[in-house]
């Protein structure tokens, strides 16, 4: 396998970048399919094992202690590992990210959040090997209680509460299958 050339790079980078993305629009709609696909088939899920269903196992323990969450990706950056004759094409990352969450004992907090990323193009497709959360800091909003707002109606009005992500059929069918109760 050899070097990459410069439009090869360039279009892995964006493909790298476009898996953080969807791995946030997953985490926003509760969509465990996809955040599965995300990952290299033997990705390792701490106590959960590895694999496809440790993944969604994992995602699912993780997902029903919170309840909304957007998370809003930034400064991504991407750096190759040298080619390998005998490896796939792999790749190291980090990327911000700037998280709304609705936390069951908190309330609505905020994070800056930064993920240190790997990642492994297999079969045409790169795919996350790893991600490691790491928290710069989080804090309770300012707004009370935000999302016990009346709703807004948008667009009759700007302030209150939204239709997204109640409205998600992802969103809904996680928690019909979970325990905690959705606002």
């Amino acid at each position: 396998m050899g070097e990459m050339t410069a439009i090869e790079r360039a279009v892995a980078r964006d493909e790298i970048r476009q898996l953080a993305f969807a791995y946030a629009d997953a985490i926003d709609r509760r969509d465990l399919d996809l955040l599965v696909s995300l990952y290299r088939a033997d990705a390792r899920f701490g106590e959960h094992g590895e694999g496809a269903e440790a993944a969604r196992a994992f995602f699912a323990e993780s997902l029903r202690e919170i309840g909304m969450a957007v998370l809003l990706v930034a400064n991504h950056l991407i750096e190759f590992d040298p080619p390998s004759p005998y490896d796939s094409y792999t790749a190291r990352g980090t990327v911000w990210a700037h998280g709304f969450i609705d936390d069951g004992a908190e309330g609505l907090i905020q994070q800056l959040i930064k993920y240190e990323d790997r990642y492994v193009r297999v079969e045409g497709i790169w795919k996350f090997t790893r991600r490691r959360h790491l928290l710069w800091l989080g804090w309770r909003h300012a707004e009370p209680e935000p999302l016990a707002q009346a709703p807004a109606n948008w667009p009759d009005r700007q302030i209150g509460l939204g239709s997204i992500p109640y409205d998600d059929e992802h969103w809904r069918r996680f928690w019909s299958r979970n325990q905690r109760t959705a606002r």
